[in-house]
C-alpha cells in the first residue's frame, strides 16, 4: 500500500504490522523444530532494550546500533538455548516461560541501564546523513520510516525463505516430524535445536530495534505475557506448516484487531475464543483451510455419487 494514499495513523499501524512480520516469521523458524516458546517476545524486548542503551545512552548510529542489537539478542538467546535444549514440550514451553520472566524483572528492577518500570525514554530517531546535505533522510518522517522497514521485512522474509527452503531447513523439520529417527541418522539433535533458537533470537532482536526506533520509548510493560499470547495467536491462526503461514495470521489478525478496536475491553476474551476455536476446527491454522474445503467438496461429490 502507498504511504501518500492512506493516513498517518494508518502508515503507523502499517509499519507495526511489518515488525510483527518478522516477529511472526522468526517464530515459526523456532516452531519448525517443535519448539513452542512463551519467552520470544522478550527476545524482542532484548533487541529492544540493547537498541534503546547503544542508540540513547551510547550515542551510536543505527548502521552500529541495529546489528549490534540483534548480535546482543542472538547471544541472550544462545544463554536461553543451551539449559531449555535439555528440556522437551510441556517442560520446554514453561521453563522458556521462567527464563523470560527473569529477564523482564531485571528490566524491571535495575533502573541503570534499563530505567526500571519506566523503561528507557527519548530513544532518537533515525537519520542518514546531516541537515542540508543531498542524502539526508529524516526518518521523523513517518513515511520514510515506513519504507525502511518494508526494506527489512522483506530481507527478512528472502532470508528465511531460503533457510527454509535450504538443507538446514530441512534437517530442523526433521526434528519435529521424528526426533528419534534423526538423532539415528545422524542429526545433532540438540546442537540444531541451538542453532535455530539463535538465528530465530537474531531476526527477534531485528523486530525489537525496528519498534524501539519506531516507538521512541521502551519498558518491561511492552514485552509482557499478552503480547506474547497474541504472537502466539497468530501463529496458531495462520498455521506454521507452511512458510506463509505467520503473515496470514498476522494480516488476518491485525484485521480483527482494527475491527475490534471499540471493543477493547473485550478483545482478549474474542481473541481467547478465536484460539479455541482454531485449535479445535482448524489446528493447522488458515494456511490448510484450501486444502479442507477441497476435501469436504471432495468427499460431498463422492457421496452424491454413490448416492
Amino acid at each position: 500500500m502507498a504511504p501518500n494514499l492512506v493516513s498517518a495513523y494508518r502508515l503507523e499501524l502499517l509499519t507495526i504490522f511489518l515488525i510483527n512480520v518478522i516477529l511472526a516469521q522468526s517464530y515459526r523458524l523456532m516452531a519448525t523444530t517443535g519448539d513452542w516458546t512463551l519467552c520470544h517476545y522478550i527476545l524482542m524486548g532484548v533487541g529492544a532494550y540493547a537498541t534503546g542503551i547503544l542508540a540513547k545512552m551510547a550515542g551510536l548510529p543505527f548502521y552500529l546500533v541495529m546489528p549490534m542489537a540483534c548480535v546482543v539478542t542472538m547471544i541472550v538467546s544462545l544463554l536461553f538455548a543451551i539449559p531449555l535444549s535439555r528440556t522437551l514440550g510441556f517442560a520446554f514451553f514453561i521453563a522458556s516461560f521462567a527464563l523470560g520472566e527473569f529477564v523482564r524483572h531485571v528490566w524491571l528492577k535495575f533502573h541503570y541501564p534499563f530505567g526500571g518500570a519506566r523503561g528507557i525514554n527519548g530513544i532518537p530517531k533515525l537519520e542518514i546523513g546531516q541537515g542540508g546535505e543531498w542524502y539526508f533522510i529524516d526518518f521523523w518522517d513517518s513515511r520514510n520510516f515506513y519504507y525502511f522497514t518494508l526494506v527489512f521485512t522483506i530481507l527478512t522474509l528472502v532470508i528465511l525463505f531460503r533457510i527454509d527452503r535450504s538443507r538446514l531447513g530441512d534437517t530442523w523439520k526433521s526434528i519435529y516430524t521424528d526426533r528419534e529417527l534423526s538423532e539415528s541418522i545422524g542429526i545433532d539433535v540438540t546442537k540444531s535445536r541451538i542453532m535455530v533458537f539463535c538465528v530465530s533470537g537474531f531476526f527477534a532482536g531485528l523486530a525489537g530495534s525496528l519498534l524501539a526506533y519506531q516507538i521512541g520509548s521502551i519498558d518491561p510493560h511492552n514485552f509482557g505475557m499478552v503480547e506474547m499470547v497474541y504472537l502466539i495467536i497468530w501463529c496458531v491462526v495462520g498455521g506454521v506448516k507452511t512458510f506463509w503461514g505467520p503473515l496470514i495470521g498476522v494480516l488476518s489478525m491485525s484485521i480483527i484487531f482494527e475491527l475490534t478496536r471499540p471493543l477493547a475491553e473485550w478483545r482478549p476474551a474474542l481473541f481467547g475464543l478465536i484460539l479455541i476455536l482454531f485449535l479445535v476446527l482448524l489446528p493447522g491454522g488458515l494456511e490448510t483451510l484450501p486444502a479442507r474445503i477441497r476435501e469436504l467438496l471432495h468427499r460431498t461429490g463422492t457421496q452424491r455419487g454413490t448416492g
